[in-house]
């Protein structure tokens, strides 16, 4: 049966005791937009002035056909599917789910299996952005159908393609890490100026659910940056070290080196992001350590805070990590 024929048209003042197959939406610009009347309402007489008020002078009614899904079944079920940890879904509206995050933490979405699932003709499946930071409450993604009535092969093709090894959407707590800060510069380290970049660092850390459990300052040497590298690494057993400044390729910026002298591995000097393209990162064992170009004190938005939220979540960053920040890296600068 075509879907048309399971859709029954009838003028609104015929249509009093029929059920309506879809929700109905008013629009009052600079007001309201929603609902005013929900799938299965039955039609009243006093309804009639209403549904022609929002230009509604016919309705459907639905005969629903085996094989065939009403839109808000289409949206639960393929929602569902896609939906990992840590999320939840909305209750269907106007034919759309969205899935939201139900804690704090970093989305992480399948664009490969999203790409998939809107090949599908007449599916919707519209997220945000891998790795962004997402807080309770705040949407991952919408789903729907385009029609009112669609083919259930079509969800269960995306059931299918969701049914893998990992979800398509979820959302990775953050773990609460000790971190570790060394300013670099004589010109701190002798108090000619003042520290700038702890605060920032800081707070950055501390939004991510992390502590900087201490902040020592540094001339521009490497034996004393290297030094202070191994206090943390050692003596205070740091999830996380980072250092400020001296990132440069001036004389005076030692900090690349002594991060190198510490016995870094490093995967990588330089970043294709602007701002923070002078970001370095490496592994000391398993501890991440990362060299925070000047940027970070006055940027809102830099490599730092593209990698930090990766690295509170447990990722490990990889090369491959790095060269993918060139697309869409243009911040500023």
């Amino acid at each position: 049966m075509k879907p048309e024929a399971m859709l029954r048209e009838v003028r609104v003042e015929e249509a009093i005791g029929s059920v309506l197959a879809h929700d109905l939406t008013q629009i009052l610009p600079g007001q309201f937009k929603g609902r005013l009347f929900t799938k299965g309402h039955v039609v009243r007489q006093e309804d009639i002035p209403a549904l022609l008020n929002i230009g509604k002078e016919h309705i459907y009614v639905l005969d629903l056909q085996p094989g065939w899904l009403h839109e808000d079944e289409a949206a639960q079920r393929m929602a569902k599917a896609v939906a990992g940890a840590n999320l939840s879904l909305t209750n269907p509206h106007e034919g759309k789910i969205n899935v939201k995050a139900a804690i704090h933490g970093l989305a992480k979405i399948d664009k490969a299996a999203v790409d998939a699932i809107n090949a599908i003709d007449q599916i919707v499946l519209a997220t945000i952005k891998t790795n962004t930071v997402v807080k309770p409450g705040q949407s991952l993604s919408g789903t729907r159908v385009i029609p009112l009535i669609v083919e259930q092969s079509k969800v269960q093709q995306v059931e299918a393609l969701a049914s893998g090894s990992s979800p398509v959407l979820e959302v990775k707590p953050f773990r609460p890490l000790r971190v570790g800060l060394i300013t670099t510069g004589s010109e701190v380290f002798k108090g000619r100026i003042q520290d700038k970049f702890g605060p920032v660092v800081i707070e950055k850390v501390a939004a991510l659910g992390s502590e900087v459990i201490e902040q020592r300052l540094a001339p521009d040497e490497s034996d004393t940056i290297v030094r202070e590298i191994r206090y943390f690494l050692e003596e205070q057993k740091a999830d996380l070290i980072l250092v400020t400044g001296g990132m440069s390729v001036d004389p005076d910026d030692r900090t690349p080196g002594a991060i190198k002298q510490a016995g870094a591995r490093i995967v990588s000097y330089g970043t294709p992001m602007l701002p923070g393209s002078m970001l370095l990162i490496g592994y000391l064992g398993e501890v991440p350590i990362m060299g925070l170009p000047g940027c970070v004190m006055h940027d809102p938005y830099t490599s730092f805070d593209v990698l930090l939220p990766r690295i509170c979540a447990g990722e490990t960053i990889v090369r491959e990590d790095i060269t993918e920040m060139g697309y869409g890296g243009l911040y500023g600068c």
